[in-house]
């Protein structure tokens, strides 16, 4: 059960692999260890923004697969939003963005 959900994790009739997010989410965190200037640099409204963006991709992205898995109600409509989806490829964007250009 658990090789099913992390790898496709079918739910409602979507394709989801939380496996893929939640090995982004897990790099990205790293990077931000490892390179906390790519977020300190920014001005402060800047910075702000990116920590309530970064803190709610990488926070669904590790609440997915659990949300997969248990089947609670409230945890997977917040994991299995729209915007939560796409709040993870926003924010590894940027921050790709930042480290490459800023």
């Amino acid at each position: 059960m658990l090789f099913r959900t992390l790898f496709v994790g079918m739910r409602r009739g979507r394709d989801d692999r939380p496996l893929a997010a939640l090995l982004l989410a897990s790099g990205l965190a790293v990077w931000l260890l490892w390179q906390p200037g790519l977020i300190l640099g920014l001005a402060w409204p800047w910075r702000w923004s990116m920590v309530v963006l970064g803190s709610w991709a990488l926070g669904c992205a590790f609440v997915r697969p659990l949300a997969l898995d248990v089947g609670e109600r409230g945890a997977w409509r917040l994991a299995g939003m729209g915007g939560s989806r796409a709040a993870l490829p926003v924010f590894a964007l940027l921050l790709v963005g930042r480290g490459l250009f800023g």
